[in-house]
């Protein structure tokens, strides 16, 4: 539920995960490379690949933490907070996060798939509930108490038991072929496979403070949720990689967006009408039997890579995610001012035969309007750094080892209610590790 929070847990758009293996935690930058590791950014540069089979896995571990601080007027009436303003802490962590790439080539031509999670991947819990739960319950049960209270009793106050979780996994299994036309250019062509998977899970329980009954519960006023949701899509992808010399090399790649609709497998318990008729704009797109529309916006990718001396490479990438022609629920792509856009820059250099190390640093600049943000699904442009080493075990294994940290730019988002002004303040940390072993058959 705030749960488009566990999607894009890592890099990337509003859907889509750029962080597919630990090469990338230690180089942001590799749309520009020639390397088994960067056959997902770069997948026409596979066809410069030695002869052989190659095979790269992965695993990672991130750790997240969402948090909206909210003020509301009638937060005051919480007996257990009487204070306006509230924090919703919420953790999202995903302790295992595997990858795989296989390649093999032949003469021109190479052969390759790649399967990782490409979108979501990990679970966000809300142990105290959300913001625009309790707004809404602090509105309808200060409307109602008067009705359900008996003649003589004064309303004081309300209590809320509230939990919210949320867990969502894009599987995604990458295939394609790569042919070097010339000893310089390469082209691609291949297809994504996406399987969706995500669970929502939570429930508000409330109670109103009287000065003559003291703290009653009203079980008739409480909401459940337990939704699945899954989806399959598909989608093209185009590269092409030109070597122009030993000291430079480019690329490109295009992928088509992904048509997902969610099909919903629901539990909605909500016993009173006016509690209902409050949810339906939140809980509308959990509605058993339903379909959701969340189709994954094409992205442009571009990468070069320049060597001025043997051991040293530097790297530059831009993405950009065509997010406002990506069909949403509710047309929600009509909110957003404009795409997403990454600018990214990287180094390695070979210390010796034995080890290379890597640094980088990435800008992400989403065009999310203030009437897109809310506590259900946001997200805030940021800055990240990464770096790590590859260990060059052998000829034939190397093992790449990765840190990465995101500095996100808080977001502020002030809307009118018949109550007053509701403020959020939305903020953001994240920090992931990554490993992996790269092999080359």
């Amino acid at each position: 539920m705030a749960f488009a929070a566990v999607s894009s847990a890592f890099a990337g758009g509003l859907l889509t995960n750029t962080n597919q293996n630990a090469a990338f935690v230690r180089n942001f930058a590799q749309e520009g490379k020639i390397d088994l590791t960067s056959i997902y950014a770069n997948p026409a540069g596979g066809a410069f690949l030695e002869d052989g089979w190659h095979l790269s896995l992965n695993s990672q571990t991130a750790f997240q933490q969402r948090n909206i601080e909210t003020t509301f007027p009638l937060f005051q009436y919480n007996i257990d907070n009487p204070n306006p303003t509230h924090l919703f802490e919420g953790k999202a962590t995903a302790p295992v996060v595997p990858s795989f790439t296989v390649s093999y080539n032949k003469d021109r031509w190479n052969l390759s798939a790649h399967f990782a999670i490409s979108g979501g991947g990990g679970k966000c819990e809300f142990d105290n509930g959300i913001g625009s739960f309790e707004a809404a319950y602090a509105g309808v049960l200060y409307q109602m108490a008067p009705s359900l209270l008996p003649t003589g009793v004064n309303y004081q106050g309300y209590s809320l038991n509230s939990y919210m979780k949320g867990r969502s996994y894009h599987f995604g299994l990458q295939i394609g072929g790569a042919y070097k036309f010339t000893e310089k250019i390469a082209g691609y062509v291949g297809v994504r496979a996406l399987y969706a998977n995500a669970n929502y899970n939570g429930f508000v329980n409330p109670s109103i403070k009287t000065d003559a009954l003291g703290i009653v519960p009203l079980n008739n006023y409480g909401i459940d949720l337990n939704c699945d949701q899954t989806g399959f899509g598909a989608t093209v992808i185009l590269g092409v990689d030109y070597k122009i010399n030993d000291k430079w090399n480019v690329s490109a790649k295009y992928e088509c967006p992904t048509r997902l609709n969610l099909k919903n497998k629901s539990e909605i318990n909500i016993a009173e009408d006016i509690v209902r008729e409050k949810a339906a704009t939140v809980l509308g797109q959990f509605e058993d039997g339903k379909k959701v529309r969340e189709d994954v916006p094409a992205l442009l990718a571009l990468g070069a890579q320049y060597s001025p001396i043997e051991k040293v490479r530097l790297c530059a990438s831009y993405h950009q995610f065509f997010d406002k022609v990506s069909t949403k629920y509710l047309d929600k792509q009509e909110l957003i001012d404009h795409n997403t856009h990454e600018f990214i820059l990287g180094a390695e250099y070979d210390i010796n035969k034995l080890l290379t190390i890597s640094g980088s640093w990435e800008i992400t600049r989403y065009g999310l309007s203030d009437e897109y943000m809310n506590d259900l699904s946001y997200s805030l442009s940021n800055n990240m750094v990464g770096g790590g080493v590859r260990i060059h075990a052998t000829n034939r294994l190397s093992i790449d080892l990765g840190y990465m940290c995101t500095f996100y730019n808080d977001r502020e988002v002030t809307t009118q209610t018949a109550a007053g002004p509701k403020k959020d303040v939305y903020s953001r940390k994240n920090h992931s590790f990554g490993i992996g072993v790269n092999l080359d058959l």
